[in-house]
């Protein structure tokens, strides 16, 4: 099997940053809050995308409301 060198460093790198704060994830989650306020970059927030069923439905509604469509309109 193939070994990424790169790969295996952030591995390693990933396992001592854990091993440092005996696995606690609430520990490790402190850290980072803690490391992001003292980097002062800014922090924001996306808001989530619709879902595609959301998107196809209300399409699908707007073109059944479209006055050029006429594939509805059979006489």
């Amino acid at each position: 099997m193939f070994k990424d060198e790169i790969v295996e460093e952030i591995h390693r790198i990933r396992e001592e940053y854990s091993r440092s704060f005996n696995h606690d994830l609430k520990a490790i989650f402190a850290d980072l809050q803690k490391q992001q306020a003292e980097s002062g970059r800014e922090v924001v927030s996306l808001l989530p995308k619709p879902s595609l069923a959301k998107r196809w439905s209300r399409r699908s509604r707007d073109i059944s409301n479209d006055p050029k469509d006429t594939s509805q309109h059979l006489t």
